[in-house]
């Protein structure tokens, strides 16, 4: 902080000058001590200088509204809304979020340092802060092809930028047990700058948490029951209450929740289109949803802001104190949380759910090797032939909807002439992953069980993390002209039926992200939701996020990489074939 500044802001503390602005009439929610209390606010360089009586030379009528601290998201991939940062604060800023930790994984996969440094640029002059932790696992494992390679060496430079803040989610558990080096290193390296470290410990019982926590990771969004997020908290763990487009936890572990432990959780999204961003909310719905689930109003609010901004060491941020960053919300009631007015640093940027803030963000300019990620060789249905030998056993991914696990099953398929043919009847349909960052040839084919899509297919290049080309369909033609089309377009979504294409979004920005307004990519997930009724597709979760999600081999029980099929709980790959029951 200037000298200029703390000598202003210790004026208008002490009363000696006046604030630049005054918040009157309001119900502060103190999230410190649980309670509502009638006081001004005085604001002085988009700082709180004091909390009492005040003037000021603008004053705000807060009209007897509750005031809260403005929402912090604890982990988010801003990719999966797959639009750029500046436009992902457009669409999260009426929703009274005004700070996320974000995690650029997934370009970073894609592009490397190239991808990282553009999510720190592009999120540089927004009404939003963005605080970047540094991707630990790219590739996520040795068991897949990904865009880039990143060391500690690589990382270590980006430490100096002041919105990196700590390493992301450790998701080799088996490197870490095993103490490799290539995570050890970027450990120790980010212990040199800071002491934030997120883990992700899907399926992980509470041994492999003792080796969490001893390594000093202080974080999991990954629990899917509440006896799971009582046991890192015992461990001294936060743990992260998700509500993404895909993996839907809050409701289930909301009963680990009580007076004695709130303190020790926090609200993320992790992934979430941004049609549901739109239509849902971000953590305003956490938040919402927690409470209909009986969480005290307060408590919710605490989750939502102290608790994220003390468990990432934000410590001007989650409250409305003095000192305190001037992010706050206007809200009509507690427990509906209808958000009126988003002020950040003090200015109005959103009203009644619309971003209302003039200032134009600058664009950053879009490095030309972004636009330029795909490179898979065209493939045809003969290269996507699955083929059995001894039986017609298989090993079957099946769906769990809103979930990011799956499970293993072994069952009998349709086999002609020695080559699996799906079956629309069984719901069990081909599933393949083409990688296409460096033109190796590599194709994994498997079999799903749960999409219902009743004809065509439909392709993706959004497929965690390594984001190669992931489809899901009812015949080799057309799976392979959505692998093909999407790879002439530079990515995105894409729905084909009969070889023709019913509905696309184009992600030109690695494969991942959109470079146009969130309007309309709005407007084309829509087509695409009518395109997916009208193969078939189900209704009871998001098939393009679940499909994502496949190629992870991180999440148990079953996925599939561009080297196969991948066993999450032995960490290795298998054969489709399996032996005959």
């Amino acid at each position: 902080m200037k000298k200029h500044s703390l000598i202003k802001r210790i004026a208008v503390a002490s009363k000696k000058e006046q604030a630049d602005i005054v918040v009157k009439n309001g119900k502060i929610v103190n999230v410190f001590t649980h309670e509502i209390i009638e006081e001004d606010i005085a604001i002085v360089d988009g700082v709180i200088a004091g909390i009492g009586k005040y003037e000021g030379k603008i004053t705000i009528d807060a009209n007897g509204k509750y005031i809260c601290p403005g929402l912090i998201d604890g982990h988010v991939h801003i990719e999966s809304a797959m639009v750029r940062p500046s436009e992902f604060a457009k669409v999260v800023v009426p929703h009274g979020v005004t700070t996320v930790i974000t995690d650029p994984h997934e370009i970073a996969n894609v592009a490397g340092i190239d991808g990282i440094q553009f999510m720190l640029d592009d999120s540089e002059h927004v009404p939003l802060d963005v605080y970047v932790m540094l991707p630990s696992c790219v590739p996520s494992t040795p068991f897949e092809h990904a865009g880039a390679a990143l060391t500690a060496k690589d990382l270590e430079p980006l430490f100096s930028h002041p919105r990196v803040i700590g390493l992301a989610e450790v998701m080799d558990y088996p490197a870490l047990l095993q103490g490799d080096s290539h995570i050890i290193d970027k450990l120790v390296t980010t212990f040199r700058y800071t002491n934030r470290v997120d883990g992700h410990a899907a399926g992980l019982n509470v041994d492999a948490i003792n080796v969490y926590t001893s390594a000093q990771i202080k974080t999991d969004h990954e629990c899917v029951n509440a006896e799971e997020a009582l046991d890192r908290v015992r461990r001294g763990m936060y743990v992260l209450l998700r509500q993404g487009t895909v993996a839907k936890d809050l409701e289930r572990l909301i009963p680990a929740v009580n007076p004695q432990t709130s303190r020790r959780f926090l609200f993320c999204t992790d992934d979430k289109h941004v049609d549901d961003l739109l239509s849902e909310g971000s953590i305003d719905y956490n938040v919402r949803l927690a409470i209909q689930n009986g969480i005290d109003p307060v408590t919710a609010i605490q989750m939502a802001t102290i608790n994220a901004a003390q468990c990432y060491q934000l410590h001007t941020k989650g409250a409305i104190a003095p000192g305190y960053d001037a992010d706050f919300l206007l809200l009509d009631d507690l427990e509906t949380m209808n958000i009126t007015h988003v002020y950040k640093a003090g200015v109005l940027v959103a009203e009644n759910g619309a971003y209302v803030l003039n200032q134009q963000n600058k664009v950053t300019k879009i490095d030309e090797k972004l636009f330029h990620s795909m490179n898979a060789p065209k493939i045809t249905a003969d290269d996507i032939q699955i083929h059995f030998t001894k039986g017609r056993t298989a090993h079957v991914i099946q769906v769990i909807p809103n979930n990011l696990h799956t499970k293993h099953i072994i069952e009998n398929v349709d086999v002609e002439n020695g080559v699996f043919v799906p079956s629309i009847e069984k719901d069990v349909l081909k599933l393949i992953v083409v990688e296409r960052h460096k033109r190796l040839g590599h194709i994994g084919v498997g079999i799903v069980k749960g999409f219902g899509i009743k004809c065509g297919a439909i392709a993706s290049s959004v497929a965690h993390d390594s984001h190669n080309i992931i489809a899901v369909g009812t015949n080799d033609v057309d799976l392979a002209a959505a692998a093909n089309y999407l790879n002439e377009i530079g990515g995105g979504l894409v729905i084909v039926k009969n070889g023709i294409v019913l509905a696309s979004l184009p992600l030109e920005i690695g494969g991942l992200m959109s470079s146009s307004g969130y309007q309309t990519v709005y407007k084309q997930l829509k087509e695409l939701n009518k395109a997916l009724s009208d193969i078939g597709a189900s209704q009871q979760f998001n098939p393009f996020v679940t499909l994502a999600f496949l190629a992870l081999p991180v999440i148990p029980e079953l996925k599939i990489t561009d080297k196969g099929l991948f066993d999450v709980k032995v960490f290795q790959h298998i054969s489709v074939e399996a032996a005959e029951k």
